[in-house]
């Protein structure tokens, strides 16, 4: 029970007389006087709703002030019910003199001549006994409505209230002691109906069949002083007696507040209870009519927070009628006529009223009151603020970081930082500064700064504890976390936190260049997924080569062949591994020239087609290991591997490169093979001319003189420089000369003329067998020459019989078909005879013989060839230069006539035979030619 003289007072409400509206003339601003008579009111759906007692009227009063009204009854109104959810009114009144109260409901939406259509219309009367009515009460779903009377009964209408057809009347209560007050409560499908009288209180469930129902109390209320509160008290029902007022839920009384007075009026309003009291100063009437005071009688309306317990106005009115809520406002309808607004102050003006208890640090009860009246959190947050304020000015640096953390999200963290800088209070910046990061709005600085409280007071245990909470529960910059951790010598912890969030460069960072555990660094290396392995080992593979360097070139050789993460064990490795450029490695391997070979002969093992590089490193390691070598049978060994690589044919495309490279290290084999594969067949003579080697320039001439055949030239020239004696050599070079017939005889003489020991007996054979061969060949061709002569002769004597004698045709068959020759028939000067119709099958021009024409084709070719070619000036002087023999180019060329200047006509233009007869002769003899060969 508490006490309400207790509670705190404030003045939330505004308080205004409701006056008329301006008229068009600029008249108004009196107070707003309702019409004599009006007993009942409520409101709801933008309009307040009279009842009037004396002329059976009801009145409708919008915000516009513009007061309407109808005819409701004959005679008078008593009740009145506005919905909130719907536009239905019901009312009761008497249309006859005497106990007989009727109830209508009226559809406020539709229109009757004006008025508002009446839908139902049915007599109130319990079980025909004429009483009077005392309280109804509607349930918002238009399925219930329940009606009080005096004798203690209450009827209840179950149904469609708005039809008389879909509706159920029956006697639901029935009692002694008269009915002050009915309420509907529904929460989810349950649905109660509290009754109370002068004497008790029950509650009915109507969701179950046979409504079974449970006695609350044993004391009720008078009239009108129940009421059902909102969601906020859990929908409870106020009763107020004149010592206390009780809650009730529909099983169980709840709490009570000891609110002296004789109540008149109790409503519910936004979380408020409104009360309407008689002032101490009159006395009471009886209970049941504790109402009806005088008109003189003074009466109290207080509103109360219960939540938070205090008084938000009290106010002292002449003969309330009642108090209506609507538009945001409580109206107060007085015995006069006149309607005065409660109107509600905004919240901020609200904290205004309550600086007075902020400066008696009442901050709890601040605190309270905003959150039941939903302030927002800025205003909350600067209440906290405020508290945190006064907390920390008394000393009490526990108590204000509590309150400092409620303003978390709303209040700059640095206001609250800076207060707590000192050494002395780190442990309430430090629970400031968790409590941040565990909402998630802590930046990289607050990160900085709770890890140095955390290093500052050396505790590991919550440093540990924050670095291993999962993410979803605290949030904050890991890498900042790191290099705090780091920077303070918390290695272990900054470790864990790298590997857990997966910052692998700080992880190896710290690994190598503070802990200097390079095993642990590559074992996490391997790891690790191969992108980010491979640019790691290009990163950090120096400094492991250095001090680890065989696990080093182990995890390198993985790497550039078939790569899977050593902690990869989720089932068998069906994807083939990630291969990186071996090539790129090479560096690592600086000063580590062993480590170096055993990786490039594995990726060359393994992978045969590794890069080009390292190829190339391989084989310039080799040559130096070589070169280097005392040992000769390691020198042997390490030779024929260098060799046997340069075999492997990897470098045909770096040839110059691998040429170089032999060169450096004078490998003679590996140079003599490159020239060879180069075919650099002069190179290769040269090498051993330069070393003297007489047998080798002779191996290298037969080798390759077919190829090359400069070579025998080059050779001969060389031994006849040598002073020395070469006979043997220059007689073997010589013969090869005369049997390839690679140089004239005069050249040879000349070249062999510069050596002063070679003797007229080294070249005498060469000479006697090159006359030899040349008078053989100009006695065949003298003997050429007289066989074309004479074909010449024989082919002219036949042109001329054709130019000056007949022909007789004395063909008796068919060149085609070989059938005996029959008119009409084609014969040619070849002496060739057809039938026409096979000429015409088969022929493809009229003037040409189809038998001698493809022959003909062939000649007339090689006319046009050799007309074509006669201007190739440039392709005669290159066969000339490279023909074993000049003077055959010369003589191919004159005959096909470039150095004649020939006209070759095909058609003969109309009128012009004689003077291209000489043409026509020519072409003749070229054809006579041809079949004669």
């Amino acid at each position: 029970m508490a006490a309400y003289l207790q509670w705190r007072r404030f003045v939330f409400f505004d308080r205004e007389t409701v006056k008329e509206p301006t008229g068009p003339d600029g008249a108004g601003g009196k107070p707003f006087a309702l019409p004599p008579g009006i007993a009942v009111c409520d409101s709801g759906r933008g309009t307040l709703v009279f009842g009037d007692i004396l002329r059976g009227q009801i009145w409708f009063l919008p915000r516009s002030l513009q007061l309407s009204s109808f005819q409701a009854y004959k005679l008078r109104v008593t009740h009145l019910y506005q919905l909130k959810q719907h536009s239905i009114l019901v009312s009761i009144g008497e249309d006859e003199e005497g106990i007989n109260p009727l109830v209508k409901v009226w559809n406020l939406e539709k229109r009757d001549g004006g008025n508002p259509l009446c839908t139902r219309i049915f007599p109130a009367i319990p079980a025909n006994k004429p009483t009077v009515v005392s309280c109804l009460t509607v349930h918002e779903n238009l399925n219930f409505m329940a009606i009080g009377f005096a004798d203690g009964s209450v009827v209840l209408t179950k149904g469609d209230i708005t039809r008389d057809r879909h509706s159920k009347t029956q006697i639901l209560h029935e009692g002694s002691y008269p009915v002050t007050g009915l309420a509907f409560r529904q929460s989810g499908k349950s649905t109660h109906l509290f009754v109370v009288t002068t004497e008790n209180i029950q509650s009915y469930m109507l969701s179950v069949k046979d409504y079974p129902h449970l006695e609350l109390d044993t004391h009720g209320c008078g009239l009108r002083c129940s009421s059902l509160s909102d969601p906020s008290q859990d929908l409870q029902f106020i009763v107020a007696g004149n010592e206390c007022v009780y809650l009730y839920q529909p099983d169980e009384r709840g709490p009570c507040f000891a609110f002296e007075g004789q109540k008149l009026i109790v409503h519910w309003y936004r979380g408020y209870l409104i009360i309407v009291s008689k002032d101490r100063k009159t006395s009471p009437k009886s209970e049941f009519a504790g109402n009806e005071a005088q008109n003189s009688d003074k009466q109290v309306l207080n509103i109360y927070d219960l939540c938070n317990k205090f008084i938000a106005y009290s106010a002292i009115f002449d003969d309330i009628v009642d108090v209506l809520a609507e538009w945001g406002s409580l109206y107060v309808l007085t015995r006069d006529g006149k309607i005065h607004v409660l109107q509600e102050k905004d919240t901020q003006t609200k904290l205004e009223a309550r600086r007075s208890v902020l400066l008696k640090n009442l901050f709890e009860m601040a605190i309270n009151l905003a959150k039941s009246h939903h302030l927002d959190s800025d205003g909350l947050s600067e209440i906290f603020r405020q508290y945190g304020d006064h907390l920390y000015n008394k000393g009490n640096h526990d108590g204000a970081i509590q309150q400092y953390i409620r303003t978390i999200g709303k209040l700059e963290p640095s206001y609250v930082i800076r207060k707590f800088l000192d050494a002395q209070r780190i442990h309430n910046l430090t629970a400031y500064l968790q409590t941040l990061h565990l909402q998630s709005l802590a930046n990289a600085d607050h990160t900085t700064l709770l890890l140095n409280c955390y290093t500052k007071l050396k505790d590991s245990s919550k440093l540990e504890e924050f670095i291993k909470t999962s993410e979803s529960e605290v949030h904050f910059d890991v890498e900042t976390a790191i290099k705090v951790l780091r920077q303070a010598g918390y290695y272990t912890h900054a470790v864990y936190l790298a590997e857990k969030h997966a910052h692998h460069e700080w992880y190896l960072k710290i690994q190598l260049e503070d802990i200097k555990n390079y095993q642990e660094a590559l074992r996490y290396i391997g790891k690790l997924p191969f992108d980010q392995a491979e640019s790691n080992m290009k990163r950090y593979g120096k400094i492991l080569m250095h001090h680890v360097p065989n696990k080093t070139t182990e995890l390198l050789k993985i790497l550039c062949s078939d790569y899977q993460p050593s902690g990869d064990s989720e089932g068998p490795r069906m994807l083939e591994g990630k291969k990186a450029n071996s090539e790129e490695f090479i560096p690592v391997f600086a000063n580590n020239s062993r480590e170096l070979k055993a990786f490039l002969e594995h990726m060359t093992e393994v992978q045969a087609d590794s890069p080009q590089g390292v190829y190339d490193t391989l084989l310039e390691l080799r040559l130096q290991n070589w070169a280097h070598e005392q040992d000769e049978q390691l020198k042997e060994k390490l030779h024929s591997e260098a060799l046997t690589l340069l075999k492997s044919g990897r470098f045909k495309t770096v040839f110059d490169k691998a040429l170089v490279l032999c060169q450096m290290h004078n490998f003679k084999d590996g140079v003599l093979y490159l020239y060879e594969q180069g075919k650099l067949f002069q190179q290769i003579m040269h090498y051993h001319m330069q070393n003297e080697q007489y047998k080798k320039v002779i191996e290298v001439c037969e080798l390759y003189g077919d190829q090359e055949a400069c070579l025998w030239e080059q050779a001969l020239s060389y031994f006849a420089r040598k002073e020395e004696d070469c006979k043997e050599y220059i007689a073997a070079v010589l013969k090869h000369i005369e049997n390839k017939n690679l140089m004239p005889p005069l050249l040879v003489v000349q070249t062999l003329a510069h050596n002063s020991t070679a003797t007229l007996s080294v070249i005498k054979d060469y000479l006697v067998n090159k006359l030899q061969k040349q008078s053989h060949q100009i006695e065949q061709d003298e003997q050429r020459i007289q066989k074309y002569r004479e074909e010449t002769t024989r082919i002219r004597q036949e042109i001329e019989e054709l130019k000056a004698s007949p022909k007789i045709f004395q063909k008796t068959k068919c060149s085609i078909c070989t059938s005996a020759l029959e008119l009409p028939s084609v014969h040619f000067l070849c002496g060739h005879s057809f039938h026409q119709h096979c000429f015409e099958s088969y022929s493809e021009s009229d003037s040409e013989c189809p038998t001698c024409m493809p022959e003909n084709r062939k000649v007339m070719d090689m006319i046009r060839a050799q007309e074509q070619k006669r201007d190739l000036h440039d392709q005669f002087q290159h066969q000339l230069k490279c023909a074993n023999d000049g003077f055959s180019v010369v003589a191919d060329y004159f005959g096909r006539g470039v150095f004649n200047k020939l006209t070759l006509i095909t058609d003969l233009p109309p009128g012009k035979a004689a003077a291209t007869i000489e043409a026509g002769l020519q072409r003749e003899l070229l054809l006579h030619a041809k079949r004669g060969t």
